[in-house]
């Protein structure tokens, strides 16, 4: 649900900090007034793509700030999380989006930059727009049949069957790769052999390949290591080393102790020092012995790490990109043995993959048939309420003959608005108005199984009189039950019944044009002067009562 919005310089508008709340807003003002701007500012919080000329005039930078919260925050986190974007802080998504006229545009998401990807990504989340610009989304087929899914239930088992199928799909290209691929001349596969024994003698790993260059690098530098290691033993242990001189220091602390007793602690810490020296000494001597190498062991090493390099450079660099290698090799040289055997099990076994996924799909277009039905049965006895008072709608399911990624069946929406007009696709005959009408009653039924909090009509009730725009209204008012809805009217009898309006006026400041935008939720009388205008004139008192009529009666009838 959005919360907050603040928008500063955008087009005529100069500033303006809004509050909303859950249901129905409507968005009144003359033609012309500036009702897009909000819509706009929307839009480019939802991802749109931005133009300078957006920017009020004398401006330098165009902001759009918001806070939306989420009761449910576990799907706009998961996003935010794939996205790489931080998460909620107790349920609150807050985005923030800027426009300069010689600046980079910036976008905040939860006080982190982000891309515009990555704010179209979250856009598709919170909110769907419908409207005279937004119509290509319903036309298109695939949108159709995820609008179908959702109110058949068959998401989750459309999300398990496009794994399945994904996994069908690598196992028939890697058959066809095989079948494509050519045999391998004898001295290739000797070739080959060969590479994998190299390999093989070896044996690489992580932790082996660690130890043959600590190794190799001991035995290259042996003869100056055994040099160090052994003059430090000396230093220590020999006639002239320090456990000499502290043997001798010790003989003079112990006449100290015997004539002052103080004296003992010192005694006591020079004898461990003495102990620690020798043990230093003796391991300096210990592993001075470890580099002296067999001449057999020195030959070993340098074998086996000539083998290494030369395996790094052919293979990658790493133990990861030669074991890699190893596999192809080892895959090639096994297809060989018996290449149509190896192809006709892969064959079975992708067969038998095929037909469980044809039982999947089958079940999944029964699904869809039964709730097309029942979808289309409802969507005409809305759209009869909303003005169509002939219309038919049908959602038409068809078997295709091969397996898809949506399954073994599509779907096409079918309207028609006239008495005696065949039923043709929605962008053959559905005008914007109707579009949006249209996308009203599928979002009224398809309420409890669609996701998308927000939802944004625009000309929802256009080239509809009284009492269809009364039944639109209420229509949307139902809606927004469910979704925080905003429309933008005309009507007065749809925008009488939202929850909170809001009125756009363009006005003359100073010789200059400026767009203003009022909440008048809180203001009666100004609300009623408003609808008063929508039916005519706020100056009649015949329109201020029927105003009042309108926000009495809508006051009566509960919002579900």
């Amino acid at each position: 649900m959005l919360q907050y919005l603040q928008i500063q310089n955008f087009a005529l508008l100069e500033q303006v900090t809004l509050d909303f709340s859950a249901g129905l807003t409507a968005l009144t003002g003359e033609t012309g007034a500036g009702k897009s701007v909000l819509l706009g500012a929307l839009g480019l919080l939802a991802g749109a793509r931005a133009n300078k000329r957006l920017i009020r005039e004398g401006a330098d930078q165009l902001s759009l700030d918001a806070a939306l919260y989420f009761a449910n925050v576990e799907r706009i986190d998961r996003q935010l999380a794939q996205l790489e974007l931080p998460l909620c802080e107790e349920g609150v998504l807050l985005l923030r989006r800027t426009l300069h006229q010689s600046k980079v545009p910036k976008i905040w998401v939860n006080g982190q930059l982000a891309t515009l990807s990555q704010l179209q990504a979250l856009g598709e989340q919170w909110i769907d727009f419908h409207g005279p610009h937004e119509p290509q989304k319903l036309f298109l087929e695939r949108n159709q049949l995820r609008l179908l899914d959702a109110y058949a239930e068959q998401s989750a088992a459309l999300s398990a069957y496009q794994q399945r199928y994904a996994q069908w799909r690598a196992q028939v290209q890697e058959i066809s790769e095989l079948e494509q691929g050519e045999r391998l001349d004898e001295d290739t596969i000797a070739f080959y052999q060969a590479q994998l024994d190299r390999i093989d003698l070896l044996a690489p790993c992580e932790d082996s390949i660690e130890r043959l260059e600590r190794d190799f690098r001991r035995c290259s530098q042996a003869e100056s290591l055994a040099q160090l290691s052994a003059h430090c033993a000396d230093s220590l242990l020999g006639d002239a080393g320090l456990t000499q001189q502290v043997d001798r220091l010790q003989g003079s602390v112990n006449e100290l102790v015997q004539l002052d007793p103080d004296f003992e602690a010192i005694d006591a810490r020079l004898q461990s020092a003495a102990i620690e020296l020798q043990d230093l000494g003796d391991e300096l001597q210990r592993l001075s012995g470890q580099f002296e190498f067999e001449p057999e062991l020195i030959e070993q090493l340098k074998e086996h790490m000539n083998l290494w390099q030369e395996l790094r450079r052919k293979y990658g660099g790493s133990v990861a990109a030669v074991l890699s290698k190893r596999e192809e090799l080892a895959r090639s040289l096994a297809l060989q043995g018996d290449l149509e055997g190896i192809v006709a099990e892969k064959r079975a076994q992708a067969k038998q993959v095929e037909a469980s996924l044809w039982s999947e799909a089958k079940a999944i277009t029964q699904a869809r048939e039964q709730a097309a039905e029942f979808l289309s049965q409802q969507v005409v006895k809305l759209l009869r309420s909303l003005g169509f008072k002939y219309a038919k709608f049908e959602i038409q399911v068809s078997v295709l003959q091969a397996l898809s990624e949506a399954g073994s069946s599509q779907c096409q929406m079918r309207f028609s608005s006239n008495a005696g007009h065949a039923m043709q696709p929605l962008n053959k005959i559905a005008s914007s108005g109707e579009t949006a009408r249209v996308m009203l009653a599928l979002k009224t039924v398809l309420a409890d199984a669609d996701a998308t909090p927000i939802l944004v009509f625009d000309e929802v009730d256009a080239n509809v009189g009284g009492e269809v725009g009364r039944a639109v209204g209420a229509e949307l008012l139902r809606l927004s039950a469910k979704h925080q809805v905003f429309c933008v009217t005309h009507l007065p009898q749809v925008a009488a019944q939202a929850t909170a309006h809001v009125l756009v006026r363009k006005e003359m400041q100073q010789e200059q044009t400026v767009v203003n935008m009022q909440a008048l939720e809180e203001d009666a009388e100004a609300r009623k002067l408003e609808l008063a205008r929508m039916l005519g004139d706020r100056h009649s008192a015949s329109a201020r009562a029927h105003a009042e009529v309108l926000l009495a009666e809508s006051a009566a009838v509960p919002s579900q």
